[in-house]
């Protein structure tokens, strides 16, 4: 019973509190811009809290799954002093956009400070090259500071392995630093070969089998699993609760046919999966740790903080190229099934950063009724020199709305199909 008070505890701080400062950005920068708040409210339905201030009336609401700050002119167009729409329309870019960008500014800060507080680093600096590898063959040493690979600055161990991961096993060209000189090889990264079957397991809170998504097109999704399954066995060996028995089991044979038992709805049942073969490039050396300092730790939380925010971006961006579908995308009850499965304080804190830079930049995303949207709105009002019909735009907004309702509601489904 305790422990399902403090999920719900949980659940309500990260979603109350991050609704709280990207209704608190909008509200901020609307009073800088002298536009008048007639109240900032945090949740929606029946209030259970208010005051009225001098001018703005604040509020809490009984669901805590949202917020809002109503301006005079922002929803039917004022003409009166401190309306929404005499402000200019940078003033009301920024008004808009200040949630979202309040949400990525504080899981920044908040990430940056997690990655600068935890050290154990690894260094682009090698330890040693692996032995048989063409790494060693040309004579990369301990010591050698990695600086570039194909021409890509390396600044920490991820863009080694980016660069890795694009080069194909084509020969890598390869500069390092040794005693202050600068030194360029050229040679074949080390190859090893894997299943793919585009399954994915959730690994949060204790290790299991049960699929938590699958890629588009992959071997999976075109052979019959699907996303809840868990898997209970691998060509007839019990893997059930062991992913990394899971792992091996499916890397035994490479490219051979894959007999997976799963239960699904409470049945169980086989489904045969031939995997592609795909592989992994190294570069064939070990890597060494950096000094535990200042500034070191502060060195690479700024490069870990960047990858951070780009790799948000760069999901985004896989959703509307297809790669990601919509059936892989979390909503509120997905995001408190993670919440609820986090150990310790350093886990809560990740997942309040992960969820407000998400929250952040999809809310800037170009879709009405999301702030983006609004902001795009704001654009084509700036280039025709005239505002969209007050109708029209009510009319946009209205469709967003109800595809953005729809969106939620299939999401949610799928939340709980995982979940249940």
């Amino acid at each position: 019973m305790i422990s399902v008070l403090i999920t719900i505890l949980k659940i309500v701080f990260i979603l109350g509190f991050l609704v709280f400062i990207h209704e608190g950005g909008h509200f901020l920068v609307a009073k800088l811009c002298k536009i008048k708040v007639l109240e900032f409210a945090i949740g929606f339905g029946p209030t259970i809290w208010s005051k009225q201030g001098k001018e703005t009336r604040y509020a809490l609401r009984l669901i805590p799954l949202g917020g809002f700050v109503n301006m005079i002119g922002e929803e039917e167009r004022s003409d009166e002093e401190g309306s929404f729409t005499k402000a200019s329309i940078p003033k009301r870019i920024a008004v808009v956009a200040a949630g979202g960008l309040v949400n990525i500014i504080f899981a920044l800060i908040v990430y940056f400070i997690l990655m600068s507080s935890v050290g154990n680093n690894v260094s682009p600096i090698v330890n040693y090259s692996m032995e048989g590898t063409d790494a060693q063959a040309v004579g990369i040493q301990s010591g050698d500071r990695i600086t570039k690979i194909n021409g890509k600055t390396i600044h920490y161990k991820t863009d080694i392995d980016d660069a890795l991961a694009k080069c194909n096993g084509e020969d890598l060209t390869v500069e390092i630093e040794r005693n202050g000189e600068k030194q360029t090889y050229t040679f074949e990264p080390r190859e090893e070969k894997y299943n793919y079957t585009g399954i994915a397991i959730s690994t949060a809170g204790e290790l299991n089998t049960k699929i938590a998504a699958i890629s588009p097109m992959s071997p999976a999704e075109e052979q019959g699993l699907e996303v809840g399954d868990n898997i209970l066995k691998v060509n007839n060996v019990d893997v059930k609760d062991n992913a990394q028995k899971l792992i091996e089991e499916i890397n035994k044979k490479q490219g051979e046919e894959i007999i997976f038992t799963i239960e699904r709805n409470g049945e169980t049942k086989d489904i045969s999966i031939t995997p592609e073969v795909k592989s992994d490039y190294y570069l064939g050396v070990y890597l060494q740790m950096a000094e535990n300092n200042f500034a070191n730790n502060i060195y690479y939380a700024f490069w870990e903080t960047g990858d951070f925010a780009f790799s948000i971006v760069d999901n985004l961006k896989l959703l509307f190229t297809g790669n990601v579908t919509v059936d892989q995308m979390m909503g509120p009850v997905g995001i408190g099934e993670v919440v609820a499965q986090t150990n310790g304080f350093v886990d809560f804190i990740y997942i309040l950063a992960l969820v407000s830079i998400s929250l952040g930049f999809t809310n800037l995303l170009p879709f009405p009724p999301l702030d983006g949207g609004k902001i795009l709105i704001l654009l084509i009002e700036a280039i025709r020199r005239k505002p969209i019909k007050e109708q029209t735009e009510l009319i946009i907004q209205m469709v967003g709305f109800m595809l953005l309702i729809g969106l939620s509601i299939y999401v949610t489904y799928n939340d709980i199909l995982r979940i249940f």
